[in-house]
């Protein structure tokens, strides 16, 4: 498929006249076989498959967008089988497998229905330009919609407090590496300069190559690095590594001659001649997908980290209560409770997060949610990441503040993963519940509820969006009830001191005297912070 002469040198000779002057190479009949299944294959995988990434296009509200609507659009992958039982044994390539099979039996179809006619149609540089056009293309707007996570970063935030206090052991894999990425937010960015870069560079021919080159490097690392952790994106990460080797075999034989012969050499690149409506369609598309992805999905990243960062809650917390606290007292239905290593009841220590988090550790195993807290749920209660991947006890609940009352609402995190299976985000906004579920009973009481007010309207007015609205609707519309919660009073005066009174869990009475310690932490703070709190 990829050969030194091509055509035309398009740096320096117009491509109609140098046409001439270097003709078409020919074909042997293998490089056509090869080239037929390669041309279906990469069809096939560049191209979006399902309703959804259509269903997300043609509903996207471009007066009001989100950050997600934009990166739903630039994120997809080959999705014809699904998540079938075969899966776990192909580490999730199954689908790769599948669409190589498809494109085997298309070229050798192709071929035997050009040896029938005894004709050859088609046009393969043609054909392969415009196959590496769309290539380059899928490659680029998906690795920008990555990289920008990365670039704002809010991909892997920096660890809450709740996460420092967490003991080494107590994590998975997974949760180390990703955090070791998080405590270094400035490197983080420039992983994801380095992405978004090869994206830009992938929108223009003659900047192809390097663009190639980082794509491929950067990503190769990633695949291996989830891998090694048990990351959960070595699918997505190996796809642009498959499409940047693809991209890179043009250059091949070039490069063979010109490093490893050591020969003069002059690379001869084919373009098609553009003039009239099509030069203009050509820029114009090309100018619409930089303008889209480059730039818009850029603004919207900005504003998405700066107020409303999609793996850590978006709402400020109540600012007395932000700390860290070892908790001093503790009763259970009026029976204290003293501290001991072996108790499985009281609390061992509590902390309140910048936002709407309350978390504390016991003595006692609790369930592990092992997804990566991504996704993209629009309430701050179904963001996890502070959450998954930590063992040891560690309890983190949501609350929401009647200010006025002193008041508590809290509610437990972590849902079991058959119950959050139904995907609780924005991109079922508009789909039906799959099982019918009983109306949930609003335990929180009206008048306090009103003065709690709507989550929705509770950052900054720059960040709301239609898909934020609809799907903080939704998302509360999907609840079942089976969420743990607690109503607890609290008492303080400068935050020093906090005393909590009421109702947990199992509906027991408790009193909870929190003392404010400070923590000093061998990891400096972050000079590089998402949300506004």
């Amino acid at each position: 498929m990829a050969t030194s002469s091509l055509d035309t040198p398009v740096s320096t000779v117009p491509t109609q006249a140098a046409s001439t002057a270097h003709p078409s190479p020919v074909w042997t009949s293998a490089q056509k076989i090869v080239f037929r299944i390669a041309f279906i294959f990469f069809v096939l995988v560049s191209l979006p498959t399902g309703d959804e990434w259509f269903k997300n296009l043609f509903t996207l509200d471009w007066l009001h967008p989100h950050y997600r609507d934009l990166y739903d659009i630039a994120r997809f992958q080959p999705n014809i089988l699904g998540r079938v039982s075969w899966w776990p044994v192909w580490l999730g390539y199954g689908e790769w497998a599948f669409l190589l099979l498809v494109a085997v039996v298309g070229g050798l179809g192709w071929t035997a229905i050009v040896r029938q006619r005894k004709a050859e149609p088609a046009n393969y540089q043609t054909l392969y330009y415009w196959l590496r056009v769309l290539v380059r293309y899928r490659a680029g707007i998906g690795i920008i919609g990555f990289g920008f996570t990365k670039l704002m970063p809010t991909q892997l935030p920096y660890p809450s407090l709740g996460l420092l206090n967490t003991n080494f052991g107590d994590l998975t894999a997974q949760k180390i590496y990703w955090l070791s990425i998080g405590i270094v937010p400035w490197y983080e960015v420039f992983a994801g300069v380095v992405e978004v870069l090869a994206g830009a560079l992938l929108f223009f021919r003659a900047t192809t190559f390097w663009g190639a080159v980082l794509l491929f490097g950067a990503l190769a690392d990633i695949v291996y690095v989830n891998l090694a952790y048990d990351g959960g994106v070595h699918v997505y990460s190996s796809y642009f590594v498959l499409l940047a080797g693809f991209l890179l075999a043009y250059y091949i034989p070039d490069l063979y001659n010109l490093l490893i012969r050591e020969r003069p050499t002059v690379p001869h690149y084919f373009a098609p001649h553009f003039s009239g409506w099509q030069q203009v369609s050509r820029v114009t598309l090309k100018t619409a997908a930089i303008g889209i992805f480059l730039g818009l999905l850029g603004w919207v990243q900005w504003v998405n980290f700066r107020y409303d960062p999609y793996k850590q809650p978006a709402q400020k917390g109540l600012s007395e209560l932000r700390g860290n606290y070892a908790v001093t007292e503790f009763r259970l239905n009026d029976q204290l409770i003293p501290e001991s290593p072996s108790d499985t009841v009281r609390w061992q220590e509590a902390t309140f997060e910048n936002w709407s988090t309350l978390t504390f550790k016991v003595n006692r195993p609790t369930p592990l949610d092992l997804s990566n807290g991504g996704g993209s749920p629009m309430r701050d209660l179904n963001r996890t990441f502070e959450l998954t991947g930590v063992g040891g006890g560690q309890r983190v609940f949501y609350y929401d503040a009647d200010s006025t009352n002193h008041v508590l609402y809290l509610q437990d995190k972590y849902r079991p993963q058959s119950d959050r299976s139904e995907r609780l985000s924005a991109d079922l906004v508009g789909d039906k519940p799959r099982t019918v579920r009983k109306p949930v009973t609003d335990w929180i009481p009206v008048d306090a509820r009103a003065r709690i007010g709507d989550e929705d309207t509770k950052i900054d007015a720059l960040a709301r969006s239609t898909r934020r609205t609809k799907g903080i609707k939704s998302e509360a519309g999907r609840e079942d009830g089976t969420r743990k919660h607690m109503t607890l009073h609290y008492q303080t005066t400068d935050g020093s001191r906090v005393v909590l009174t009421g109702v947990n869990e199992t509906n027991d009475s408790i009193r909870v005297v929190l003392d404010r310690v400070q923590r000093n932490y061998a990891l400096s703070k972050s000079t590089l912070n998402a949300g506004a709190y």
